[in-house]
């Protein structure tokens, strides 16, 4: 069975959408950005500060390598992984992509109260990103899924499009 690969922005609910999933499929679930941060024993911020994005990226690259050769496991990526082409063509290898898309203002609404997300502070420059990045989580996904919902019904949603798998149908 393919791994299930969770893409969105920030705010989108792949990380609770994933544990969800987890409990009710019963996958291995793993958060990305939470592996990366154990295997270097540091944070996602003091590998940018220390070593800069570019290491960081390769990082997330290296466990996309590592993402391939797993099975029924259920992935929480970070909000850019699906950003990067090489990164998708290892993830595709053995997973479906599902992109949760969250509108802007319901994001916004998830996140009023997260002072932990240094990319959400300005939210003029957070709405830039999120525009940039949406384009490029269509691209990638195999599954668009409206993440609008609760996380119930959106992990739901998603099993229910994996029993049902439609040839080539991508919105659902």
């Amino acid at each position: 069975m393919d791994n299930i690969v969770l893409c969105g922005f920030m705010g989108a609910g792949k990380t609770v959408v994933g544990e969800k999933l987890h409990e009710l499929m019963n996958y291995n679930f793993i958060d990305m950005d939470e592996w990366i941060e154990k295997e270097q024993n540091m944070t996602i911020n003091k590998i940018f500060q220390i070593y800069g994005e570019t290491y960081f990226r390769d990082l997330e690259h290296e466990m996309c390598k590592k993402i391939a050769n797993l099975q029924k496991c259920i992935v929480s990526t970070g909000g850019g992984t699906i950003t990067y082409k090489r990164n998708v063509k290892e993830i595709k290898k053995v997973s479906k992509i599902f992109f949760l898309n969250s509108s802007y203002s319901v994001i916004c609404e998830r996140l009023k109260d997260d002072n932990t997300r240094p990319l959400f502070q300005d939210k003029i420059k957070a709405k830039k990103l999120y525009d940039e990045r949406k384009e490029k989580y269509f691209e990638a996904a195999d599954y668009v899924i409206n993440a609008d919902l609760s996380v119930e019904e959106t992990a739901l949603k998603i099993i229910d499009i994996l029993k049902n798998e439609k040839g080539g149908e991508k919105y659902l």
